[in-house]
């Protein structure tokens, strides 16, 4: 039998064959995590807290076919390789499979790599490890942490509060926006006014006076400045300075996700989903290639070999001037620098060379970090600095300029970098008094804190130490999803739901849910995973502490009263209120349990088109847990049904209606071809 390699992501398995040659080796996929924590036992946790905090691990729904295959191929294999992804959950899921396939010692090898290429791939086989148990025990002890404090958290709140969820980053996110709109409520503008002389080619603004910086609180102190001005200003000085500025790093994920917010408009979560793909692998041409390297990542190291092919790259591109260096990473806590930070495969595979094999978002992302990698290798951008500071009856007035002596890395790098010259009058051998148009005061006043929006949230989570970046598009989507927050040009609002969850929680749960004990958590999976902290006493010690304000909070917590309808209750004549169940919001009687009565809603049908198998009505309907799906209105007797809108339009091959998939129109029926 071949030697079988097991992967994450079935994109992955046709490029590694490929590269492995399918005569010896049978690539397949695990499609991710095969088992996780059942919810049973005590607060259905899935796990035993009173003895060391033992697992139990089922398969998950759906995969039992998936593993049972896997546990075929595996004995009757000659070795079996696990290549899951180079991280924690990565190394995580290959330990399942290790233990779920009872795959032996003697017959298994982990391998990892942080690009999907030949030589990388190979390599990799070539260089192959133990599962490393300590980076298991990290990954595991934060599911457990999340497990515990996702699970009974949430059930608090759903019985106290509006809130849906709770959880041991995702509270304290939203605690940093909420703490933020407080601010902004608070916050009370200042008035400050400024004075400003405007020249032929320039302005100058009022800096000092006597050596003092000049604070102007209100117009009749700017007015009594004014008065002591003339329009006669005196050259005291003129400085040039050449200044440098470096390239940043290539991406890390908190990085990339940043700037694909602000520059390219995406969310994290679609900034991961194309990264992943890129990184996966993508036809172009005659070649299926990784296009990128790791997407999840906390390191911005590079490699050798890909410096050493950008140098001559850029070099034979935009000449040896124009050849930079490699930057010496700042190091900061919770970095796992496992791997590279994020960066084309190949120098060669430019973004013009490969974009009619990409989508537009595809290109887009490509793009961005192939120009950020490659200006993170090219020399400094070198500027002229130059201020000019003017006298006027010991007022000291100044004007700032900058010009760009030499692009260096923004020759490539500049539509992601705004910049634009201020240019200064040559005034160096200017003689006599320089006479000004006219002097004005301005009025301003003092700005609250901007909201976050996705990019600056991400940023402050990172730099508090707060979560992992690879978990950051998942954090910003649940507190969306739960509708802890909205949107407002593209920047977080607490909702009434958000502002009271957050307080409860601070409530009863202050020394947990913050900033610092956050940060310190990851600190303590970091040591797990270096050895140097023992994954039982770090469960037990936060159990120790959290047990009890659980406790106490379901105990003291005050429920929030049911929000009534205006409506009376037609069997017993008490209000009627909105009660939460496990299809959603429904209307029943306040006066539960004596009254059980409970509204029948009487839900629109909306129809979309008429049935191509039998002329009724296609209709949207609900499924028993409430997810929506359209289905002909004469079922049983025709029983059409799609988990995608149908558009009304016929498919001109076989008659099947048009749906609309995730805004990709196509038949079902024809292989799913795009119409």
């Amino acid at each position: 039998m071949k030697n079988v390699v097991i992967v994450e992501s079935p994109a992955k398995c046709k490029t590694i064959e490929k590269y492995l040659g399918s005569g010896d080796y049978s690539v397949v996929s695990s499609k991710g995590h095969i088992r996780d924590l059942a919810t049973s036992g005590k607060y259905g946790l899935g796990i035993d807290i009173e003895n060391d905090f033992k697992p139990n691990y089922q398969i998950i729904s759906g995969k039992k076919k998936e593993v049972s295959y896997l546990k075929k191929l595996v004995e009757s294999a000659d070795h079996v390789y696990l290549a899951t992804d180079p991280d924690r959950e990565g190394e995580t899921i290959s330990w399942h499979l290790y233990d779920e396939l009872a795959i032996p010692d003697s017959k298994y090898d982990r391998v990892v790599f942080n690009e999907i290429t030949k030589d990388i791939v190979l390599k990799a086989l070539e260089n192959p490890r133990r599962i490393d148990m300590n980076l298991v025990h990290s990954g595991e002890t934060r599911r457990f942490l999340d497990r515990i404090i996702g699970f009974r958290l949430s059930k608090l709140m759903q019985s106290k509060t509006g809130g849906k969820s709770a959880g041991r980053v995702q509270s304290v996110a939203l605690k940093l926006i909420v703490d933020r709109e407080r601010e902004i409520l608070a916050f009370v503008p200042k008035e400050y006014w400024t004075i400003e002389a405007v020249f032929k080619d320039f302005t100058a603004v009022l800096d000092t006076y006597h050596g003092k910086e000049v604070e102007i609180n209100n117009e009749d102190e700017a007015d009594v400045i004014l008065g002591r001005l003339t329009n006669s200003f005196k050259i005291t000085s003129i400085e040039e300075k050449e200044k440098n500025r470096s390239a940043k790093e290539v991406f890390k994920t908190s990085t990339l996700q940043q700037l694909a917010s602000s520059k390219l408009g995406f969310p994290a979560s679609k900034t991961m989903k194309i990264a992943q793909k890129l990184y996966e692998g993508i036809d172009v041409g005659t070649e299926s290639a990784g296009l990128i390297t790791y997407m999840r990542t906390d390191s911005t190291r590079i490699s050798d070999e890909f410096i050493k092919s950008a140098f001559g790259f850029i070099k034979e591109k935009h000449g040896e001037e124009y050849i930079g260096y490699v930057k010496k990473s700042k190091k900061t806590e919770n970095v796992q620098d496992a791997h590279e930070g994020i960066r084309p495969t190949s120098v060669n595979r430019t973004p013009e060379s490969i974009k009619k094999y990409l989508s537009n978002d595809e290109y887009k992302l490509y793009k961005l970090i192939y120009i950020r990698a490659l200006a993170s290798l090219m020399a400094d951008a070198k500027f002229l600095s130059t201020t000019i500071n003017l006298d006027n009856n010991e007022y000291i007035f100044k004007a700032t300029g900058s010009v760009l002596t030499f692009d260096g890395y923004l020759k490539v790098y500049s539509e992601y970098e705004d910049q634009e010259d201020a240019i200064l009058p040559d005034l160096k051998n200017y003689k006599g008094d320089l006479l000004s148009k006219e002097i004005n005061k301005l009025q301003h006043f003092t700005k609250p804190p901007a909201r976050y929006t996705e990019s600056s949230l991400i940023k402050e989570l990172e730099s508090l130490g707060i979560g992992r970046p690879s978990t950051y598009a998942t954090i910003l989507g649940t507190i969306k999803e739960r509708e802890y927050v909205t949107l407002e040009d593209k920047k977080f609002v607490p909702t009434e739901i958000g502002f009271e969850t957050t307080d409860k929680l601070q409530e009863f749960f202050s020394s947990i849910v913050n900033v610092k004990y956050t940060a310190s958590m990851e600190d303590d999976l970091d040591k797990i995973a270096e050895e140097k902290a023992d994954y039982h006493k770090v469960l037990s010690d936060f159990y120790e502490e959290f047990s009890p304000l659980v406790d106490a909070a379901f105990k003291n917590m005050e429920k929030k009263p049911a929000e009534e309808t205006g409506e009376t209750c037609p069997e017993c004549g008490n209000p009627l209120v909105i009660r939460k169940g496990k299809f959603g919001e429904f209307v029943a009687c306040s006066n539960y349990p004596t009254c059980k009565y409970i509204k029948k809603e009487k839900k629109e049908t909306i129809v979309v088109c008429k049935c191509p198998k039998c002329g009724g009505d296609i209709v949207e309907k609900p499924t028993r847990k409430g997810k929506v799906f359209w289905g002909c209105a004469n079922y049983p007797k025709c029983k059409y049904a799609s988990w995608y809108k149908p558009t009304g339009d016929i498919c001109d091959k076989c008659g099947d209606l048009i749906v609309n998939k995730n805004g990709v129109l196509i038949c079902p029926t024809c292989d799913q071809n795009e119409k």
